[in-house]
């Protein structure tokens, strides 16, 4: 029962790995793809045929040296010339064209799900979905992923099944030649006579699977230690870039001391796991070791009765020996391979639960109905955490053109998810939301890319569709004119910029823009009240000018003036059995 239950899981992870590597080979690029591999795999085939051809040139050339016969010598070194030249170019060529697959297929896959990734904000609901309840099954560092494991993927699926496939061809070709000089071997056990024909195959197939089963067992931690150490080095990686991100606020803080803390505790973590992860190679490297240096002189413990008493000449031995060395090479592939088997498997089965999570991010896990129209309008509206609490059901809202509404509450009562459901984002909603097509919506955290100002401006527009004179004015308008000069500076602005100046150059995209409808959350927060009253001023002028409307979070009673309408987020009465823990109240 054991055993099929471990059958059927290996045949589940098989599927799961092939629905991850065929789509290269079925895309558009399928022909070049399926050409450079048939390509290899012909190059892996001339490449044995010529080890084939080296180990009889082994047989005559040890011959012509043992009877002292010079013009055979001769002759046999200018054989091995061309043999070796040719061996030579088929190396170089393998080399390339696998290099030029594993990064062919790599490109692939990397554009496929970056693709994938940012198309329907399924990099949003990602990573939201990580609070969840069920976060266990949602993957970590999706960045290192598509950076780093498509890379590991690529590379060791294609050296390790080429070397694959050369094993089992070269096996093919060389125990017919071990079989054939290996002889018999007779021997007695209480009175009963044995034959073994072809011996020497058989004691390499039994030596080798021995070994592979003693490799299995020593070496099978060493997958999930790598998984561990991938993501423990990611998760290393990806706390020193909030590091960055976020370093005038802990210097502010004064709080290099905890993030010191915090690294050194991560780094612990990788460097114990990684010491795990050493011990296993090593248990795995004393087997292996002494596998292949038994493997050397085990041929000619062998076969050395058959060629002192005068049975088998030097170069039949030395034949022998090549011979057991290919087949024993053959049938230890997964000796001699684990340690980079057990790095694939582990990116595998990471990249595997990856396109899992992305394919349901793609099925869906909101509930909502969006549609168009000149008005904002929800109906029967529900908002859920990403653990399922529910915040609020059943809001039917409504704003028409030329309103401009207030949303008010307690922090956490879902004012910015009610905005994040209208906008499209948030997948824990149901109900039907209709929405202008047009609308513009400024978050509490605004982003600009790292670049020239102008295009942090524009973004995500080209700034090219802009002129100079309109991305002025807009910083004009938005209380900027200090960086009007700047269009052409390039700088992180994310960092560079303060809290003020980062809302305010999100004001001025709206500005330059001029949307019909805008859901600013929060978006004047780290303003002066003067500053944020010009401000709000020329963007309700603007708004009115375009007949539009505007939804605004706030929590400053000075901003009730630049809004007709509320909508306040109350706590309601517990209720048995659980239940919406807001109501909203339009007035």
């Amino acid at each position: 029962m054991a055993s099929t239950s471990r059958f059927a899981a290996f045949a589940a992870t098989t599927r799961r790995i092939w629905a991850l590597a065929k789509p290269y080979f079925n895309s558009d690029e399928r022909w070049r793809a399926r050409g450079l591999l048939a390509a290899i795999i012909v190059l892996n085939l001339a490449a044995v045929y010529l080890l084939v051809q080296l180990n009889e040139w082994n047989r005559v050339f040890y011959d012509a040296l043992q009877a002292k016969n010079q013009p055979v010598f001769w002759e046999q070194l200018g054989r091995f010339t061309y043999l070796a030249f040719a061996y030579i170019i088929v190396a170089v060529y393998r080399f390339y064209l696998t290099q030029l697959l594993e990064m062919r297929w790599r490109a692939w896959m990397t554009r496929h799900y970056l693709q994938r990734w940012l198309h329907g904000n399924a990099f949003y609901r990602l990573e939201i979905s990580r609070f969840a309840a069920a976060s266990g099954a949602t993957p970590d560092n999706p960045d290192q992923r598509i950076q780093e494991d498509f890379n590991l993927f690529t590379t060791y699926s294609v050296s390790l099944s080429m070397g694959l496939l050369n094993s089992v061809v070269t096996l093919v070709s060389f125990v017919g030649i071990l079989w054939s000089l290996s002889g018999a071997f007779d021997f007695s056990v209480g009175g009963t006579s044995f034959h073994i024909p072809g011996f020497m195959v058989w004691a390499a197939v039994v030596y080798c699977i021995a070994g592979s089963v003693i490799t299995h067992f020593i070496g099978r931690p060493q997958i999930g230690l790598n998984f561990a150490q991938q993501r423990l080095e990611a998760d290393f990686r990806h706390h020193m870039v909030r590091v960055r991100e976020y370093s005038e606020a802990i210097a502010l803080d004064r709080g290099q001391g905890v993030e010191r803390a915090h690294l050194d505790l991560r780094f612990s973590h990788v460097l114990a796991n990684y010491l795990r992860l050493i011990r296993a190679q090593k248990n795995l490297t004393w087997f292996t070791t002494f596998f292949g240096q038994a493997a050397v002189v085990f041929p000619f413990l062998v076969a050395a009765p058959r060629f002192f008493s005068g049975a088998i000449q030097l170069g039949e031995l030395m034949q022998i020996s090549s011979a057991f060395g290919s087949v024993q090479d053959s049938l230890a592939w997964l000796v001699d391979n684990y340690s980079s088997f057990a790095t694939w498997r582990a990116t595998a089965d990471r990249l595997t639960s990856f396109e899992e999570s992305l394919s349901a991010q793609e099925r869906g896990t909101g509930e909502t109905v969006s549609a168009e129209g000149e008005a904002l309008a929800t109906e029967g509206l529900g908002l859920r955490l990403p653990n399922g609490a529910i915040l609020a059901e059943g809001l039917n809202l409504r704003a028409a053109p030329g309103e401009h509404v207030l949303v008010k509450g307690p922090s956490g009562s879902g004012k910015s998810t009610l905005l994040r459901a209208i906008g499209g984002i948030w997948p824990f909603a149901s109900g039907r939301i209709t929405a202008p097509a047009d609308a513009m919506a400024i978050p509490q955290q605004p982003y600009f890319p790292d670049g020239p100002l102008r295009n942090a401006l524009a973004y995500p527009e080209p700034a090219a569709r802009y002129s100079d004179d309109a991305l002025r004015q807009a910083l004009d308008d938005a209380l900027l004119p200090q960086l009007k000069s700047r269009l052409d500076d390039e700088d992180a602005w994310s960092q560079k910029l303060s809290g003020g100046e980062r809302q305010r150059l999100a004001l001025a995209r709206v500005f330059l823009k001029q949307p019909r409808w805008v859901l600013a959350d929060e978006a004047t927060s780290a303003l002066d009240p003067q500053a944020e009253e010009v401000l709000y001023r020329r963007l309700k002028e603007r708004i009115d000018a375009r007949q539009g409307g505007l939804v605004s979070i706030a929590h400053r009673p000075s901003l009730e003036a630049f809004h007709d309408r509320r909508w306040e987020f109350e706590p309601r009465e517990p209720r048995t059995g659980g239940g919406a823990a807001y109501e909203v109240r339009a007035a």
